[in-house]
Parts: C-alpha cells; structure tokens; sequence
C-alpha cells in the first residue's frame, strides 16, 4: 500500500482539517467524501479532488478501493460508523469523543480489537509540537511523579448550537466537546493513571445566550436559538489510582471578562504549562525558574496539530502500528466523561 486511500465520512466544518491535512500528505489520497447533504458532498469533492462523492456511509464503506477512513459526523453515530467501519476492513480515525456512552465506547473496542485493523481517536491536543515536547521531558524525569493536574476551557459565549446543543446527538455540552481536549491532555501527560472516582457538577443557568448582541461567535449551519438541552458548565475532580488528581473546569458561556484556556500540571520535581503557552518550571542552583521553550509556536496550533495527527494516522496504517490515541484511550476519557454527568446528577461522588 504506497497510498492510503481515504474516504472523508461527514463534511462538515471539522472535515476541513481533516481533508487539508490529508491534501497535504504525499502517502495519502482523498479517494471519496461522504454527507447527509449531497451539495456540501459535492462541493468538498469539488475542493479536494475527490473522485467518489456518497450520501450513505454504508456505501463508501462497501468500496474496495478505500482502506481508511475519517469519522467527522455527529457524535451520536461516532460509535455505529466506527463499528461497521472495522467490520468492513477499513482502518479508522475517528473525531473525538469516541462516542456518546460507555457502553457504546465498550462496543467499539470489541469490534476493533476482533479486526486486525487500527483505530485512532481524534485528541488532536497529543499531537501539538509541544504537547509532544513535554511528554518526553516526563518521560525522562523532568518533572518527577506527576501528582495533580489544573485545567480549564472557558468561553464566556460559545454556544454553537445546532447539533451541538442537542444532548441526543452530541451527548453532553462543553464538557463533551472542549472539555475532553484538556482532560484527555492532562491524563496523557500524567502517564494514563488508572481512573477510580469523580466527583463534579454541571449547571444549566444562562441557556445559550443568544440575546446577546455585538460581540459573534461560531454558529453551527444548523444553529436554532429555540433548541438547547445541554450544560452551559461543568466542573468535576477526578482522583487516580496513583494517588493523583484533575480538577477541570469548562464552560459554553459564562459571566466571565474573557475567554480562559489553562493547563497545568505539577510533579516533585517541577511543573509544566501547555496553555496559554508552553512553560517548564523547574529548580536550578537552589533558584526557580521558568524556562520557555523555543519553539515555532508558544500555544496549540490548529493547523499543525492536525497535520501531525493526519501524518501520525497515515503512518500507523502504513506501518501496521498502534497510534498514541488508541481505542483504549477512548474508553478511558469516556468513563471519565459519563463519570462526571453521573456524579453531577446523583449529587455525590461516584466511583469508576
């Protein structure tokens, strides 16, 4: 297999990310794209050289020229495509989270581990220059025994709507779609302790605000102000079997003076941040320092991110490889994620 043929399930606005990266890449080929909506089917074809455009995943799924494929759908048929994806011999990247429930993450590993194919979830965040940078430094002992973790990813206004804010086909509101970026990062980077409990809240009090005026923000294509039946905030503490911790924080809209991305994390022997940019924190000659690293970009970078996980992904298939965000990685976040909804509506901690 000199080029991998890909097949682009859903088109739209994450697809582009996607298609770029794949564009982009000399060992792959964009053979087919695929959406519910035939005209933004054939306009990403149009685009980015498609040869095949199809408006039923099943049927690009029956194609045996295609040996893998990008889920870019709703999340609410992540799992169902993922599934008939590997039964039908493709290898797979599919968008965060890997799915809606345990249960259906559960599903999904079973199929994929029953194929001799791969599957890569979308935590786009491991795959940033310096995520990957800082990783090694823990890997090495900069930073000692990783113990807690603080994230948060604020939007004082950011509702999409739309899909977005329907719980059926999303399964959650900011948590479920931001807040797994800083979770899974911080789990990552903490070496993927074993999760034991969660204790969180959600809150819905402002809606999705759309009586604000004079200040825009993203609007899915199918943004209906009347529909929204997910948290506008959640935060939660979810404790590790090594003894470690992750607080989080996340919000759609909140009464906040501005945006908020942090990640932070801290061991005994020094502390890193990945957002607002990358820190290293250490001790030196009895004297803390904060050391920058020098890098082509402080913070995440959209672009390269998914570059580097489209690249990544071609790779894998390439080489008959695991990916650094496996399935099992996914069943993890998604425990952690159902963990914290749980937790938030039984009013007390849960266990995992």
């Amino acid at each position: 297999m000199a080029v991998v043929q890909i097949g682009v399930i859903g088109n739209g606005s994450i697809s582009a990310s996607h298609l770029n990266a794949y564009q982009n890449n000399k060992s792959a080929n964009i053979n087919a794209v695929c959406d519910l909506n035939e005209e933004r089917a054939r306009a990403a074809a149009d685009k980015y050289g498609a040869e095949k455009v199809y408006t039923d995943y099943r049927e690009l799924l029956a194609d045996p020229a295609i040996n893998a494929v990008s889920i870019c759908t709703w999340n609410n048929t992540h799992a169902e495509i993922s599934i008939a994806a590997v039964k039908a011999g493709k290898h797979v990247l599919v968008e965060k989270p890997l799915c809606r429930t345990v249960e259906e993450a559960l599903e999904v590993q079973r199929a994929v581990e029953a194929s001799d194919r791969i599957l890569q979830v979308g935590f786009v965040r491991r795959y940033d220059n310096n995520a990957q940078l800082l990783r090694s430094l823990a890997e090495q002992g900069e930073f000692g025994e990783i113990y807690y973790a603080k994230a948060t990813a604020f939007r004082r206004l950011g509702n999409p709507g739309g899909w977005f804010s329907d719980i059926e086909r999303s399964g959650g509101g900011p948590l479920i779609d931001i807040g797994v970026h800083v979770i899974d990062l911080c789990w990552y980077m903490m070496g993927r302790p074993k999760p034991t409990a969660v204790s969180a809240n959600t809150y819905r009090k402002l809606g999705n605000r759309s009586n604000i005026q004079n200040l825009s923000f993203y609007k899915a294509a199918d943004y209906d102000s009347s529909k929204n039946t997910i948290e506008d905030m959640a935060n939660a503490l979810i404790r590790f079997e090594n003894g470690a911790s992750l607080m989080v924080d996340v919000s759609f809209t909140l009464h906040a003076k501005k945006d908020e991305m942090s990640v932070r994390l801290y061991g005994d022997k020094g502390g890193m941040e990945i957002d607002p940019e990358a820190v290293i924190v250490s001790e030196r000659n009895n004297t803390i320092v904060n050391i920058h690293p020098q890098t082509d970009h402080k913070a995440f970078d959209f672009a390269s991110g998914f570059q580097n996980e489209i690249d990544h992904f071609i790779e894998s298939v390439l080489n008959g490889t695991q990916p650094i965000s496996p399935v099992q990685d996914g069943v993890e976040i998604m425990k952690i994620l159902c963990g914290i909804y749980e937790s938030a509506e039984k009013g007390h901690e849960v266990k995992l």
